[in-house]
Order: structure tokens, then C-alpha cells, then sequence
């Protein structure tokens, strides 16, 4: 996967400290105003959720001690840059019905940490999610992680959206494709798009540039058969609606590396 741009990543943070060599990791519980804006976004918390998210976060937090997993270790700023990032997206997935009888499957692209996906997979246990890193070590956290919260809704594949966008057992099969801080848009639309069933969405969560990225996207955007819908605005940043309209041509995604170093 491309590396994230430090600029239109709205986790990264380098004023944040976090507790000191040998401390446990303790993040304490969500505080009610967060619980509030939580609740403006219509998202309702049932029982165990809060407590859950809280734990997924000091899992993350203390993952985050032996590899590069997020900017933020201040438990606090990790409750807003992170869960609350994350759930501004249950609008948008509860509003997508499955392709099918199958419950709804998402597949979060460039997984990292968790967030957004193994955050969403707190909360959203009737939709499946597939936790996409290349990264074999970041790959393995994810899994720890997931077993850790019960999260029997999650699996995890540790390989590239370029290998997998030909895979006939991704190809197609996703009715939503998740992408915080991935890459560039006109690069994620083609590693997302093919995994993508037709009328699938992808949500792109971008920083401040995200109409300049749709302006130079207009040529992935055709070439993949899929078009830009919508925007809206978060606490946090900016999501960018991509609908897939026609099946992807053959020829894509191209080979590991290709889409960014070449891009549409």
C-alpha cells in the first residue's frame, strides 16, 4: 500500500503524549460531551459498545508502543481522531443494503490500526468486515485485536488491493470499500474500485485538499466506471462518496505499484 500523507491524515498529531516507558496504556472512559457528538451523528451506543471502543483504543495505544501504528498517544485527542473519525461513517454504511440476502460486507482498505474499520466492526456487529493490510505485522496486530473484542464479524488479509482487485474471491464481492489516509485519490480509485460490486460505494475519508483530488480524479473516475456522488464534512474531515456504476475493465488494477507510480 502507498504510505500515508502525513498532511491529509486527520489521526496524525505530533503534540500528543502519551503515558511513559513502563506505564500501562489507560484510556479512560469517553467523556459525556464526546458521547454527545457521538449521538448528534445518530449513532446510538447499546450496551458494551463504549466500553469496547475503549478497549480497542488501548489495544491500539499499546500496539503502538513496539511499531508505527498512529501519531496520537494521548488517550483523549485518540478518543476524538479515532472513534469519533471512525463512527462519522455508520450514517453512510447503514444506508447500503447488500447485494443479496448476505449481510453487508466492507472491506477497509490500507487497515493500518483499525480505524475506521475495527472501530465500525464495534458497533455494526450484523455487517462483515474485511480488514485489508499488506503489512504481515500491522496484519497480525489486527487480528490480536479483533480477537481480543470478540469481533467474529472481522477477518483480516495481509495482502495488497493490487493482488486482491484481481482475486476472484474479492473482485466484485464488496458493497462498500472504507479508505482513511491511503493514498492520493486518483491512485485509491483504482485499487478500490475493482473490489467494488456495481452500484458498490466507496468512502474516502480526505483532509483539506479533497476537491482538489476530485478535480484530478476525473480521469481514474472514468476509466473505472464510477463516479463521484457526493461530500460531506466531519468533525475531522471530509468523506468523499465514489459509486461504482459498471463492472471494472479488465485491465485493472494494474500491478503492485503501478497505480502510484504511474497513476490514471
Amino acid at each position: 500500500m502507498s504510505e500515508p500523507n502525513a498532511a491529509d491524515d486527520p489521526s496524525r498529531s505530533t503534540g500528543a503524549r502519551g503515558p511513559g516507558i513502563g506505564d500501562a496504556v489507560v484510556v479512560p472512559p469517553a467523556p459525556p460531551e464526546l458521547l454527545a457528538e457521538i449521538a448528534s451523528l445518530g449513532v446510538d451506543l447499546e450496551s458494551g459498545d463504549a466500553e469496547r471502543l475503549r478497549g480497542f483504543l488501548e489495544r491500539l495505544l499499546e500496539e503502538n508502543r513496539h511499531m508505527n501504528l498512529t501519531g496520537i498517544r494521548d488517550p483523549r485527542e485518540a478518543w476524538r481522531r479515532h472513534v469519533l473519525d471512525a463512527l462519522s461513517l455508520v450514517g453512510p454504511l447503514a444506508s447500503i443494503e447488500s447485494d443479496g440476502d448476505d449481510p453487508v460486507r466492507v472491506a477497509d482498505l490500507g487497515s493500518g490500526g483499525g480505524v475506521p474499520g475495527l472501530v465500525l466492526a464495534c458497533v455494526m456487529s450484523d455487517v462483515e468486515f474485511t480488514l485489508i493490510e499488506a503489512t504481515g505485522k500491522k496484519a497480525r496486530v489486527l487480528e490480536r485485536t479483533a480477537a481480543a473484542l470478540s469481533r467474529d464479524n472481522v477477518s483480516v488479509v495481509a495482502e495488497r488491493a493490487e493482488t486482491l482487485g484481481r482475486d476472484a474471491s474479492h473482485r466484485g464481492r464488496y458493497d462498500a470499500v472504507l479508505a482513511r489516509a491511503v493514498a492520493p485519490l486518483r491512485v485509491l480509485l483504482e485499487l478500490a474500485v475493482p473490489l467494488l460490486r456495481v452500484r458498490g460505494v466507496l468512502l474516502a475519508v480526505k483532509g483539506e485538499r479533497a476537491a482538489e483530488e476530485l478535480e484530478t480524479s476525473r480521469k481514474a473516475l472514468h476509466a473505472l466506471h464510477a463516479v463521484a456522488t457526493s461530500t460531506f464534512k466531519t468533525a475531522t474531515g471530509t468523506i468523499v462518496v465514489v459509486e461504482k456504476l459498471r463492472p471494472t475493465p479488465r485491465g485493472y488494477p494494474r500491478g503492485p505499484g503501478i497505480p502510484s507510480s504511474r497513476p490514471l
